[in-house]
C-alpha cells in the first residue's frame, strides 16, 4: 500500500515541504517533488513505478516525435494511443476480458491473474491528454523528460486524481511562486478532505460494507436504504476527500488544480450532476472522446449514440466489472431520458432535486455490488423488501450506533452548498473598501485554529483503525 496515513502526516509531507521550501532554484524544487513522487508511489508499487517511468518517457517521445514530424505526426499519435491504452487493456482489462469470452463461449481459457497498479487510469488519462493535445497544437511539446515525467507523476494527484491536463499547469511547472497565505489555504483545504475521509467516508464504508457483504436474505427495505445511502455518503466524501486533499497539497507547492466536485448532490438533474460530479473525468470525456466522435453536430439520432458510447466507456474506466459498464450506461439511458422527455425539465425544482438523488442513489447501488444480480436484488428491496425478521432488523439496528448518525447527519450537511452561501456572507461582509473587514478576519483566524483541531482528531482516529484505502486507489 502507499505510505500509512500517519507517516505521510507526521513524516513525509512535513520533510518535503521543509526541504522544497529551502531549495533555493525552481530547478531544484522540481526535482525534489519529482523524486519524492516516484519515492511515494515505489513505497506501494516498487515494480510498477517503472511501470510508470516507462509510461512517462514513451508519452514523451510520442509527443517529441510529434511536433517535430509533421506529416507523420498522426503515426506518433496512433503510438501514443496503442500505448496507453494498451497499457490499460494489459493491467486492467486482460483477466475482464478472457473471463467474459469463457463465460459466453464455453471456454476454459486461463484467465490471466495481473494486479492492478494504483492510479494507473489517472496518470494513463493524464498521459493521453498531454500527446492529444501536443498533436492538435493546443500546447507546446515539453522538451524535458523530467518535466513531463513531474507532470504525469505529482504525488498529490497521482493515485486517486484529479485528472489534470497538462495545459492548466504547464506554465507553473516553469514558473510558480509559494507563500505563506497560499501554504495555510492549502493546509486547510487538505485538512477538510482529511476530515471528510477519515471522520464521515470511513464511518459511512464500515456501514455500507457491512450491509453489502451480509446475506441477501437478511437485506429489507430498511438495510438496502440504509447500505444504499451510506455508500451515497460514503463516495461522494472519499473522492472529493481526496481531491480536497490534492487541490490543497498542490497549492502548497504552488500549483493551481481545478475543482473536480461542486456539490454534486444539490444537482436538479442527472445532465447538471455530471457537470458537479467529478469534473476532471467528465470534461476529459467530452474533449478527447465525445467531440471527436462528432458531439452534437451531427444529428439527435447520432448526438444520442456518442452519449451512450462516452458513457460506456465511463464505466468502464471506473473498472474491468459489468457492474461499472451498466452503471454508466443507467447514467446515459437517464441523459437520454431528460433530453426526449420534456416535462421532467419542467418540475417544480424540489421534485426534481428529489428524482435526481434518487436516480444517483440507485445507480450507485449498481457502482457498489459486487454483482449485477446483487445489485437488482439491492434495488428490489429498496422498494419492495417489506420482510421484517429478526436477522434483518437486528442488521439495521447494529448499524445505527450515535457516531453512525452524527458523521451521517455531518454528511448530509456538508453535501449542500455551503461555500457558495460562504462566498455571499463573505462578500455582504466586504463591502467596503478594505480586502476583509475586521469581522471576516477573526472568522477566517477562527477557522484555521477549528481546522488544528480537526487534524489532531484525524490523527487520533487514524492511529486506532486499520487502513482505509480511498475508493478510487482501485480505478
Amino acid at each position: 500500500m502507499i505510505f500509512s496515513s500517519l507517516v505521510f502526516l507526521c513524516v513525509f509531507l512535513p520533510v518535503t515541504y521543509i526541504l522544497y521550501t529551502i531549495l533555493p532554484s525552481l530547478k531544484q524544487k522540481n526535482g525534489l517533488l519529482t523524486f519524492v513522487s516516484l519515492v511515494f508511489y515505489a513505497y506501494g508499487e516498487p515494480v510498477y513505478v517503472l511501470l510508470m517511468i516507462l509510461s512517462a518517457f514513451l508519452n514523451y517521445l510520442c509527443a517529441r516525435m510529434i511536433a517535430d514530424q509533421g506529416e507523420k505526426k498522426k503515426l506518433f499519435l496512433t503510438a501514443g494511443l496503442v500505448v496507453n491504452l494498451g497499457l490499460l487493456g494489459v493491467f486492467k482489462y486482460a483477466g475482464f476480458a478472457v473471463h467474459t469470452c469463457n463465460s459466453l463461449f464455453g471456454l476454459h481459457v486461463p484467465v490471466p491473474s495481473v494486479s492492478l497498479p494504483i492510479g494507473i487510469s489517472f496518470f494513463t488519462f493524464q498521459a493521453l491528454s498531454y500527446v492529444i493535445d501536443v498533436y492538435r497544437g493546443n500546447v507546446e511539446v515539453q522538451k524535458s523528460f523530467f518535466k513531463v515525467l513531474l507532470y504525469i507523476s505529482f504525488f498529490p494527484q497521482l493515485i486517486a486524481g484529479p485528472i489534470v491536463k497538462y495545459r492548466d499547469i504547464s506554465a507553473e511547472i516553469d514558473n510558480r511562486t509559494q507563500s505563506l497565505e497560499q501554504t495555510a489555504y492549502g493546509m486547510r483545504r487538505f485538512i477538510c478532505g482529511l476530515a471528510k475521509k477519515v471522520l464521515i467516508a470511513n464511518t459511512m464504508g464500515s456501514t455500507a460494507d457491512c450491509i453489502f457483504a451480509a446475506d441477501l436474505t437478511q437485506v429489507n427495505i430498511l438495510a438496502a436504504w440504509l447500505g444504499a445511502i451510506a455508500y451515497l455518503l460514503q463516495i461522494y466524501y472519499d473522492f472529493s476527500g481526496y481531491s480536497d486533499m490534492a487541490i490543497g497539497l498542490g497549492r502548497m507547492f504552488g500549483f493551481h488544480f481545478k475543482e473536480n466536485f461542486m456539490y454534486p448532490y444539490g444537482a436538479s438533474s442527472v445532465r447538471e450532476f455530471w457537470r458537479r460530479w467529478h469534473i476532471s473525468l467528465s470534461t476529459w470525456f467530452k474533449e478527447y472522446l465525445y467531440i471527436p466522435l462528432g458531439g452534437n453536430r451531427k444529428g439527435r439520432a447520432r448526438t444520442s449514440l456518442n452519449k451512450i458510447i462516452v458513457f460506456f466507456f465511463t464505466g468502464l474506466w471506473h473498472g474491468a466489472n459489468w457492474t461499472f459498464v451498466l452503471w454508466g450506461l443507467y447514467h446515459g439511458m437517464f441523459l437520454l431520458f431528460e433530453e426526449y422527455v420534456p416535462s421532467v425539465k419542467k418540475m417544480p425544482r424540489l421534485l426534481s432535486h428529489i428524482y435526481t438523488v434518487l436516480v444517483v442513489c440507485v445507480g450507485f447501488v449498481i457502482f457498489r455490488a459486487d454483482t449485477v444480480s446483487q445489485g437488482f436484488y439491492f434495488i428490489g428491496q429498496m422498494f419492495a423488501g417489506f420482510t421484517f425478521t429478526a436477522e434483518s432488523l437486528n442488521l439495521v439496528t447494529q448499524q445505527m450506533t450515535p457516531w453512525f448518525a452524527a458523521a451521517g447527519l455531518a454528511g448530509i450537511i456538508g453535501a449542500a452548498p455551503i461555500r457558495p452561501l460562504a462566498d455571499k456572507v463573505r462578500a455582504g461582509l466586504c463591502q467596503d473598501q478594505e480586502p476583509l473587514t475586521a469581522l471576516w478576519q477573526r472568522i477566517q483566524t477562527g477557522l484555521y485554529f477549528l481546522s488544528f483541531l480537526l487534524l489532531l482528531w484525524c490523527m487520533l482516529r487514524l492511529s486506532g483503525s486499520s487502513y482505509n484505502p480511498f475508493i478510487y486507489f482501485r480505478f
